[in-house]
C-alpha cells in the first residue's frame, strides 16, 4: 500500500538537453509542426526551434526520452533528422545542406530554361491555337511536376500535420494554375485564355530560387558556432606507460598527461606539468597577444600553442571544458526566443487564415460583384494567395538573434537568451562593482603607518589576520609582507565580520584588521594627528585600514587598486548609449568619490557591503530604472540576478559561465558597451526586419488583388507575385548577415 510519498519515474529523472539539426524547414509553420511532433513525446519538457540554424533545442526527461524518439517524431513530420549535439554531424549536415542547394539550384536552372520560353510564346495569338497549346502541356508538365514535387510534399505534410504554412498557399496557387490550363487546353468549363503554363512554371521556378538563395544565407549564419567548434582539435597525445599515443579527443580520461607540440591545438583543458611555451588564446579570449604558460598554469582546449612542448594534466574534458561551455551557451542563446519573436509566431498562425479569406474574398469581389472576367478573378486569386507569405516575418527575429549572438561569442560575448537582447534595449541605469571590475582588482600597499610600534610589526600582525582571507585587499597586505620578508606569525580562529573586517587569534591576543567605521563601533579611534593623513590618502582614491591587536590600534595601512587603462573610455561609451554609470563599492565615500572621479563616473554608492549590493540594485529599479549590473560573476552573484542584465566580466578563461545573462570572457568593461551596443543593435535589425516584412505584405497583397487596376490598369501576374515573395524573404536574411560585419565599440 502506497503512502503517496513514493516520486514518479518521471520525478525521479534529471533533465537532459540536446541540440537536434533538423532539414527540410521552409518556413515558419514549419517550425511549428516540428515543435508540435516533438513536443507530443511523453517526456519532453520544453522544445525550441530555430528556423535561421535549423535546429531544435529540446530538454526531455532522461530516460524516459532518448534520441531515436526525437528522430522518428521529425521524420514522422515529413522532415529530415541530421543528428544531435555530441555526434558527428557535420559530415551529415554539410552533406545534407549542399544536396539541398544543388538540387534547388538545379531546379531554378531547369524551370528558366523552360519557363522563359514560354512565356515568350504567350505573347503571340498562335500560342492560343492549334496544337500548340498541347506542346505546351507536353513540355511543361515534367518541368511542373519536378519542379514542384517538393512543394506539394510539404503541403501534404502540413496538412496532414494539420498546419496551414505557405507550402499549402504556394500549392494551391500553382496547382490552380496548372489544373486551369490543363481545362484551358481541353477545353473543359474553361476556355484557352486560361493557359497559365508559364506561369505555373515561372511561379514555381522564383519559389526554388527564392528558397536556394534563402538557404544560402542560412547557411552563413551558424557560422559562429562552426568556427567555434573547429577549434577543437580532433585528437591529442596521451602519455601511456611512458609512451606517446595518439587518441581521440574524445576519450582523453580526467587525470591524463598529455603534450602538445609546437603548432598544436590545446585538446583539453588542464594545468601544465612541464615545460614552458607562448600560447595564443585569441580564438577564446580575444586578447591579441599569446600568453606565456609554465607548470602549475592553466591551459584551455582549442588554442594555440606556439613554440614550446607542453605536458599538462587533464582537468576539463568532454562538455565540461570552457570551450564546450562557451558552445553550448551560444546554441542555447540562438535557440531561444525574445518576445518579440513569440509575438511574430502568433501573427503568423492567424496570418495565414486571413489571407486565404482575403484571396477568396477577391476572387468572389472579382468575379461576382464587380463582373469582371474569370480569368481576371482567378489570376488574382493566385497572385494574392502567393505574394502573401510570411516567411520573411517568420525569419526575421531567428536570424538576426543566431547572427547577433553568434558576432558576440566571436568577441568573447557570450548572451545568455533572446531576452536579454530586449531588456538592453531598454536599460537607463549600469551599475558596476568597483574592485576587478573598474579597476584592476590587485591592489597594492602604498603606506605602512604605525602608532607605536615598528612597520614590520605592524605589517607582519596584518598578513598574519589576513592570510586566509580571499580579499582582494587582504591578499595585497600578504603579498607586501613576503615580498619585505617580514615575519609573518601563526593565527588561529580566522573569521570575517560581515564584510567590514577580519579577525585572529596571534599569540593567545585577538587580532583585528577592518574599516574606521568598523574600529569606530567599538570606540577605537586613530589619534588625532592622523586623521588628515587618512583623510589625504582617501581623497588619493587609496583604501585605508587600521590594524588593532586586543582593544589596541597599531596602525594603518593604505591600500590602492588602480583604474583599468579602458575604464574611463568604457565610462563614456555607456554615456554615449545614453545610461547614467553608478558606482556601487563598499569603500567609503571619501575614497569611492575619488575612484570615481578618475573614471568619469558621476554617481557613487559607497559603503555598500557585498550581501547589501542586490539591494542597491533593488532601490535603483524601485525608482524606475531599467539596471544592468557589471561585476566578477561569484562575489556579485545576489545583484547580477537582481539586476534586469547580469554582466559577468570573467578573467581570461576562469569566466563564470552560470553568473550573468551576459558573460564577457576577457576583463574588460569595454566588452560590457559592446554588448549593450551588440545587444541593441540586434534588436533594431529585429524590428527593421519585421518592418519590411509587414511593410510588404501590407503595400503588396492590395496590389496582388487588384486594387490599382481600376485606376491604373495595372495588375501583378502571378509569376512576378513569386518572385516578390522570395526576395522579401532573401531581403530579410540578409539584413540579418549584415550583423556580421559588428565591430566593437571604440
Amino acid at each position: 500500500m502506497s503512502d503517496g510519498s513514493h516520486e514518479s519515474a518521471a520525478d525521479r529523472t534529471t533533465d537532459e538537453k540536446q541540440y537536434v539539426k533538423i532539414g527540410g524547414m521552409s518556413c515558419v509553420m514549419c517550425a511549428g509542426a516540428i515543435e508540435k511532433a516533438i513536443s507530443g513525446i511523453a517526456g519532453v519538457t520544453a522544445v525550441s526551434v530555430n528556423l535561421g540554424a535549423e535546429k531544435a533545442q529540446v530538454t526531455y526527461k532522461a530516460g524516459i526520452v532518448s534520441p531515436s524518439d526525437i528522430r522518428k517524431a521529425v521524420e514522422d513530420a515529413g522532415y529530415r533528422y541530421l543528428g544531435v549535439e555530441g555526434e558527428d554531424t557535420e559530415n551529415l549536415e554539410a552533406q545534407s545542406r549542399e544536396l539541398d542547394l544543388r538540387e534547388k539550384r538545379n531546379r531554378v536552372i531547369v524551370g528558366f530554361i523552360i519557363g522563359i520560353p514560354l512565356m515568350v510564346l504567350m505573347f503571340f495569338p498562335m500560342a492560343m491555337h492549334g496544337v500548340i497549346p498541347y506542346v505546351m502541356l507536353v513540355v511543361s508538365t515534367p518541368v511542373f511536376i519536378y519542379l514542384s514535387h517538393p512543394i506539394f510534399s510539404a503541403a501534404w505534410r502540413a496538412l496532414r500535420n494539420r498546419s496551414l504554412n505557405m507550402d499549402v498557399m504556394y500549392a494551391m496557387g500553382i496547382g490552380v494554375s496548372f489544373a486551369a490550363s490543363l481545362l484551358g487546353t481541353f477545353r473543359i468549363v474553361l476556355t484557352r485564355e486560361f493557359l497559365f503554363y508559364d506561369s505555373a512554371v515561372l511561379l514555381a521556378t522564383f519559389l526554388s530560387m527564392g528558397r536556394y538563395l534563402e538557404a544560402r544565407a542560412k547557411g552563413k549564419t551558424g557560422e559562429a558556432i562552426k568556427r567555434l567548434m573547429d577549434l577543437q582539435p580532433k585528437t591529442a597525445i596521451v602519455l601511456k606507460g611512458g609512451q606517446e599515443t595518439e587518441v581521440a579527443v574524445q576519450d582523453v580520461q580526467i587525470g591524463d598527461n598529455v603534450i602538445v607540440k609546437p603548432g598544436q591545438k590545446v585538446p583539453v583543458d588542464g594545468e601544465v606539468l612541464t615545460g614552458t611555451s607562448y600560447v595564443d588564446e585569441a580564438m577564446i579570449t580575444g586578447e591579441p597577444l599569446p600568453v606565456l604558460k609554465e607548470p602549475g598554469m592553466s591551459v584551455v582546449g582549442g588554442t594555440l600553442n606556439q613554440n614550446g612542448v607542453l605536458t599538462f594534466t587533464a582537468l576539463k574534458v568532454g562538455r565540461d571544458t570552457v570551450l564546450a561551455q562557451i558552445v553550448k551557451l551560444v546554441e542555447e542563446a540562438q535557440g531561444s526566443k525574445p518576445p518579440v519573436q513569440r509575438i511574430a509566431d502568433r501573427v503568423v498562425a492567424y496570418f495565414i487564415p486571413v489571407v486565404l479569406a482575403i484571396a477568396l474574398a477577391t476572387f468572389c469581389l472579382w468575379y461576382f460583384v464587380l463582373g469582371n472576367t474569370l480569368l481576371f478573378a482567378m489570376t488574382a486569386l493566385i497572385s494574392v494567395l502567393v505574394i502573401a507569405c510570411p516567411c520573411a516575418l517568420g525569419l526575421a527575429t531567428p536570424t538576426a538573434v543566431t547572427v547577433g549572438v553568434g558576432r558576440g561569442a566571436e568577441l568573447g560575448i557570450l548572451i545568455r537568451n533572446g531576452e536579454v537582447l530586449e531588456r538592453s534595449e531598454k536599460l537607463t541605469v549600469v551599475a558596476c562593482d568597483k574592485t576587478g571590475t573598474l579597476t584592476r582588482g590587485k591592489p597594492e600597499v602604498t603606506d605602512v603607518i604605525p602608532f607605536g610600534t615598528t612597520a614590520e610589526r605592524l605589517l607582519g600582525l596584518a598578513a598574519s589576520v589576513e592570510r586566509y582571507s580571499q580579499h582582494p585587499l587582504g591578499a595585497a597586505i600578504v603579498a607586501r609582507a613576503r615580498e619585505r620578508q617580514v615575519v609573518i606569525p601563526e593565527s588561529t580562529a580566522f573569521d570575517t565580520l560581515g564584510g567590514k573586517g577580519v579577525r585572529a587569534v596571534i599569540g593567545g591576543q585577538d587580532a583585528s584588521v577592518g574599516s574606521r567605521p568598523f574600529f569606530a563601533e567599538r570606540g577605537l579611534n586613530p589619534p588625532e594627528d592622523t586623521e588628515m593623513r587618512i583623510s589625504a590618502l582617501e581623497s588619493e582614491g587609496k583604501t585605508v585600514v587600521l590594524v588593532a591587536l586586543e582593544e589596541t590600534l597599531l596602525g594603518l595601512i593604505a591600500i590602492a587598486d588602480t583604474l583599468k587603462s579602458s575604464t574611463p573610455d568604457a565610462v563614456r561609451g555607456f554615456k554615449k548609449l545614453g545610461l547614467q554609470v553608478v558606482m556601487i563599492t563598499g569603500d567609503n565615500e571619501r575614497t569611492a568619490n575619488a575612484v570615481a572621479r578618475q573614471a568619469g563616473i558621476d554617481r557613487v554608492l559607497a559603503g555598500v557591503l557585498p550581501q547589501d549590493k542586490a539591494a542597491a540594485v533593488r532601490e535603483l529599479q524601485a525608482a524606475g530604472n531599467v539596471v544592468a549590473f557589471v561585476g566578477d560573476g561569484i562575489n556579485d552573484a545576489p545583484a547580477l540576478a537582481q539586476a534586469d542584465v547580469g554582466i559577468a566580466i570573467g578573467s581570461g578563461t576562469d569566466v563564470a559561465i552560470e553568473s550573468g545573462e551576459m558573460v564577457l570572457i576577457r576583463d574588460d568593461l569595454m566588452d560590457a558597451v559592446s554588448g549593450i551596443q551588440l545587444s541593441r543593435k540586434v534588436m533594431a535589425r529585429i524590428k527593421q526586419n519585421i518592418f519590411w516584412a509587414f511593410a510588404y505584405n501590407t503595400a503588396l497583397i492590395p496590389v496582388a488583388s487588384g486594387i490599382l487596376y481600376p485606376f491604373f490598369g495595372i495588375t501583378l501576374k502571378p509569376e512576378w507575385a513569386g518572385l516578390a515573395m522570395a526576395m522579401s524573404s532573401v531581403t530579410v536574411v540578409s539584413l540579418s548577415l549584415m550583423l556580421k560585419r559588428y565591430r566593437p565599440a571604440l
